[in-house]
């Protein structure tokens, strides 16, 4: 009787998160004002219970990584590294209903709080972010990105 309970647990503890795929972002808003941006890529990959979030723009038809980030939901802190890999931070990931909580903190980087909300359709993900600069100015931001 435990195997098919364990089956069924193994099965549920590792359920495809709705957020994972290849996303376009489509608008950025910065403190109120819309703002132009480069094309940015955000790619959310799983792997079992782990998501890795990857930010990336397309300079000159080559890929640049700026951002990249791995943590399990309600798990462990994860690293945030830089285009060149090295660590510039952590993050933490938590599900709040039908949005994920992201807080990423790092040394000579601003302090951020985000929130990922996915669509009714799962066809938009908007991220919402409130940062503050280790001098004490915030700003809010919202990206809105479409699956690709």
């Amino acid at each position: 009787m435990k195997l098919p309970a364990l089956l069924v647990f193994a099965l549920v503890a590792s359920a495809a998160e709705p957020i994972a795929g290849k996303w376009l972002m489509k608008s950025q808003e910065v403190a109120g004002r819309q703002t132009m941006s480069r094309p940015l890529t955000l790619t959310i990959t799983q792997t079992g219970d782990l998501l890795e979030f990857e930010y990336s723009v397309s300079q000159n038809l080559k890929k640049e990584i700026s951002l990249r980030f791995a943590a399990r939901i309600g798990g462990p802190e994860g690293d945030v590294k830089d285009s060149t890999g090295a660590k510039i931070g952590s993050v933490k990931l938590m599900r709040e209903g039908a949005a994920y909580r992201v807080l990423l903190q790092g040394p000579n980087r601003p302090m951020s709080s985000g929130k990922l909300t996915l669509s009714g359709n799962g066809k938009v993900l908007t991220s919402e972010s409130d940062a503050t600069a280790p001098n004490g100015a915030r700003a809010h931001t919202v990206q809105v990105f479409e699956l690709r």
